[in-house]
């Protein structure tokens, strides 16, 4: 009887690591098409319109947009990504952070253009 109620006991548990563990996407989830669809010289409204709006707009620099996600695989892995938007007197100039855009774009900003010097956008 004994062994029988083991067995029974040790089938049910066996059946608890098989639980279904859901992927959890949060925050701005952003494309590759998104991030190639900015330019410099476009508007906070323009860059909003692609990008919707951003995780995080201080007060305190209203020159700066954070996007950030999180994706939590079903193993339980994190893994955070960050799109910093720098914009000068409302104008987009550069981007920061872990989204690559199609692979060594290179964007000039209109004051780069005088000084000869081209900004990268980050990855």
């Amino acid at each position: 009887m004994r062994a029988i109620l083991a067995l029974i006991l040790a089938v049910q548990l066996s059946g608890c690591g098989l639980l279904y563990r859901q992927t959890v996407q949060q925050g701005n989830l952003l494309e590759a098409e998104q991030i190639d669809a900015l330019k410099p010289g476009m508007t906070k409204r323009q860059v909003a319109l692609v990008l919707g709006t951003p995780a995080v707009q201080t007060p305190f620099r209203d020159d700066r947009w954070d996007y950030v996600s999180s994706f939590k695989d079903d193993s339980g892995k994190i893994e955070l990504k960050r799109l910093t938007v720098i914009f000068d007197d409302n104008v987009l100039v550069r981007t920061e952070g872990d989204y690559e855009p199609g692979k060594g774009v290179r964007i000039k900003a209109a004051e780069d253009d005088a000084e000869g010097d081209s900004g990268t956008v980050d990855s």
